[in-house]
């Protein structure tokens, strides 16, 4: 992993210097800087829009309470987009207005479902066959009532 790392902060800027060059060279200087800031601009609308859709999805899940997975992997698949963006490069901003094409995020994660295992719990089962349960020890506390003081049960040392 620390190596595909190393290539990827090593090639990406000569691909993308390499990629500026043959851009100038045909457009020109200022066509291509104008490009390259009105990308940025236009990935900072994408993200917002398309974030704070997703930001809303997400609290109708939560409301209805049902985990957002859907909405947490595409709000991650958005900030990378628009980390893309705004990072100057075509190839960069290619990869970025891919990541806000809803159907490309679809296809991503469900090569992400079918390569990686997701578990929310372990799927054990008690001696009585029914999930496990945390067993623990509580009190009712009191409030405004001074006759009745809250007693914390023993230690097993009986402290």
């Amino acid at each position: 992993m620390i190596l595909f790392l190393f290539f990827l902060f090593l090639f990406t800027p000569l691909i993308e210097i390499a990629v500026f060059i043959e851009v100038g060279d045909r457009l020109g200087l200022w066509p291509t800087l104008g490009v390259v800031v009105l990308t940025a601009i236009l990935g900072a609308g994408l993200f917002r829009v398309q974030g704070l859709s997703t930001l809303r999805q997400a609290q109708a899940n939560l409301n209805a309470n049902v985990f957002p997975a859907r909405e947490v992997f595409d709000g991650l698949c958005l900030l990378v987009a628009g980390t893309l963006l705004i990072t100057p490069g075509f190839v960069t901003d290619s990869l970025g207005f891919l990541l806000f094409f809803p159907p490309f995020r679809h296809g991503l994660r469900r090569f992400a479902e079918r390569h990686m295992a997701f578990e929310a719990w372990p799927g054990e089962r008690g001696p009585d066959g029914d999930d496990e349960t945390i067993e623990g020890v509580y009190w009712e506390v009191k409030t405004g009532d001074e006759d009745s003081k809250t007693r914390l049960p023993k230690g097993k040392n009986g402290e």
